[in-house]
Parts: C-alpha cells; structure tokens; sequence
C-alpha cells in the first residue's frame, strides 16, 4: 500500500472511531430536561393554602418549561407520606415536593419513626410563599387587644382554649411557642385539618387560635373572628391594623408559615438551577403577587444556601421547643 494510501486508511478509521464515540456519548447523555411531566407531591389534601400554592406554581412552570407540571395530593402522616415518596424517587428532577414549615417539624416528633432525614434527603430549591400567624379569637372570648388577650389566659390558667390543626401541626408548634414566651398555661384542642377549628372557633366551642393567616382572612375580613396580633416583623398589608406581636408586647415572637419546593437530594445541579430561575419568576410575577396576596399569603423566593441555612435553623428550634415543651404527635 503506498503511503497515501496508509494516510486515507487512518483518517478513515480515525473519522470511524470518533462517529462511533459521538454516538455512545449520544445514547448516554440525558435528555434535556424536562422531557417528561413534572410531578409535584403535596403532603395535605387539596384546596388547602399548600395546594393552592402548588397549584398556582404548576401553572406558572408548565408554561416555562414546556411541560406538563402535575400537582398529587397525597395527605396522611402530617406529611410524612408525601415526603418520603419524595425522597425515595428517583433524583432526576421529575418529582418533586412543595413542603410547608411543618416540614421541619418532623424531627421534633417523629425521629425514629421516618425513613429520611428532612435536611439529607432533600435539595432546597426555593421557598415561595410565606403566611404569618395571626392569634384570633372568637364569640368565646370577645377581648379586642392581646393585652386584654393574656390578662384572662393569666387570670384563668389552663382553663381557657387554643384550637389547633392537629398534635405537632405548625399551629401546635406556634401556640406552644407563644406560651412559653409569655409563661401561660392554655388547653389545647386539636383538630384534623383547620376547617374544622376555625369553625369552632367562630361557633365559640373554643377560645382562640394560632392560625396562618390564609386560613382565617375571610373570617377576619367579615368580622366574624378578631385578630389581635400577627406573628411577622411587619403588619400585614391585608391587616394594617393589626398590630405584630413585637407591637403589642411579646418581644421576640415570630411565626411565619412558609411554603416551598424541595428536590430529592442528588437532583442535578443544572436541574435545580432550572428550577430555581422558575421559581423567582413566579414569586416576581405580578399575577402570583396578587393571587397570593388575597389568600392571606406574600410571595416570596429565598433560595438554595439561604432556604438551607433556614431549614436548619428550624429543625434545632423545633426540636428543643418539643423537648422543653414535651410536645407530642398524635
């Protein structure tokens, strides 16, 4: 064979070998994402504010990623159901968790009975919504300040009532924090679910409540409850009104209820970016500001370290108030 001959057989081979290459690396490549229907699992069951906030985001992010964003209730479990389908999918950005501050509270109640770690098993994306609480109260005690609030809870120690959505909810968390700041002694009621609570405090079955705001702002907006003090460091432009806690007295109280969504951990950094940017998208959308804003909530994003570092912060304050408190599950 002459030397040109030698030098086409190389090339041809070479060119071969690289086809060959650019193929394999082809078929092992992932398709870009998403390729599929995005599932977003909520752990409460539909129509309450967690799933009013999924839903509103899985509008907002079928239309940015071009894929169908699919929001499934699974309740059960305060959460636990839907955040261990969650942690046990694959980490391929295709299912995904839109959690609640209650989220943090699993450790405090519920640390050898899981299996995930609320922090390890997952990859913060981006809160996008907050609810302050609100301390409101009913036909069965008409006072109209928090002062007039806690000389009656202090004059009848352990008598007077605080309904909650359940043993170990955010609401349960938030009513025991209060006490603990302000030395009183409540009764608690538990409830399964908040309707049933703000309808029993409106019926003057109990006294009062430690409730997000979105679950009792048509109540408060039609005076049949009356709100007192709102657990956020600012008034709540929908309560202008209303004192904050710091306002009226009670120093270094602070309740908001967040919303946010969460990826199993190993999910794909570029996945997660993705993610993210949808995220600030939708909590600056004028339309998500405005939706939000009329069910008692305010859009907001903080994301990755931030909505970490926050994560953190609020499992070891959740887990020592059940310790000091003996808080329990039901």
């Amino acid at each position: 064979m002459t030397p040109n001959a030698h030098t086409a057989a190389r090339l041809v081979a070479g060119a071969a070998l690289l086809a060959i290459a650019a193929t394999a690396s082809a078929q092992s490549a992932p398709a870009a994402w998403p390729a599929k229907p995005v599932r977003i699992v909520v752990g409460f069951s539909a129509g309450g504010p967690t799933d009013v906030v999924a839903r509103a985001f899985a509008d907002h992010a079928g239309r940015q990623l071009g894929q169908p964003v699919i929001v499934d209730n699974k309740p059960g479990a305060n959460t636990i159901l839907a955040a261990e389908a969650v942690a046990s999918a694959p980490a391929d950005g295709y299912t995904l968790l839109l959690g609640a501050t209650n989220h943090t509270m699993i450790p405090a109640l519920y640390s050898s009975r899981v299996k995930f770690d609320v922090l390890k098993s997952f990859a913060p994306v981006c809160t996008l919504a907050l609810s302050p609480t609100v301390l409101a109260v009913g036909p069965a005690m008409p006072v109209k300040t928090l002062a007039a609030f806690l000389q009656q809870v202090k004059a009848e120690p352990g008598k007077r009532t605080y309904a909650t959505p359940g043993s170990g909810s955010s609401g349960h968390f938030a009513s025991a924090h209060f006490t603990q700041l302000t030395g009183t002694r409540m009764n608690h009621i538990p409830y399964k679910g908040a309707a049933q609570a703000v309808t029993d405090l409106m019926g003057g079955q109990v006294d009062s409540s430690f409730a997000t705001l979105g679950s009792v702002l048509p109540q408060l907006q039609s005076g049949k409850l009356t709100a007192l003090a709102v657990a956020a460091p600012q008034r709540s432009p929908l309560l202008p009104n209303v004192p904050t806690f710091e306002e009226a007295g009670v120093k270094g109280y602070s309740a908001d209820a967040w919303y946010g969504l969460l990826a199993p951990a190993g999910t794909p950094p570029a996945v997660l970016a993705t993610l993210e940017r949808v995220a600030q998208e939708f909590v600056r959308a004028p339309a998500t500001v405005d939706k939000l804003r009329g069910l008692g909530m305010e859009a907001q994003g903080s994301c990755g370290a931030p909505f970490t570092a926050q994560l953190q912060r609020e499992v070891r304050d959740n887990t020592q108030l059940a310790r000091d408190l003996d808080l329990k599950a039901e």
